[in-house]
């Protein structure tokens, strides 16, 4: 994804159902296994993620369900 996102603010470019997709792999994927400072265009990449309207919705209308997460939620996102 590094190589990936060179250049690009989003998967394809400008946002899409690409970047849809990857949201919430990249949401709890970080949870499970923090994404390293060595990615640091991952990283850059989820936080535009979160920012955007529709995502940033969706993350705090499942808030109060975090405790059903297996593995834990994080204090944080």
């Amino acid at each position: 994804m590094e190589k990936r996102l060179e250049g690009r603010p989003f998967a394809s470019g400008d946002f899409s159902l690409a970047d849809c997709a990857a949201a919430p792999s990249l949401f709890y994927a970080d949870w499970v296994c923090p994404i390293s400072q060595e990615h640091s265009l991952l990283r850059a990449y989820r936080a535009r993620l979160l920012e955007r309207p529709s995502i940033s919705r969706c993350v705090e209308e499942a808030r109060p369900y975090r405790h059903f997460f297996p593995l834990g939620a994080p204090d944080r996102d």
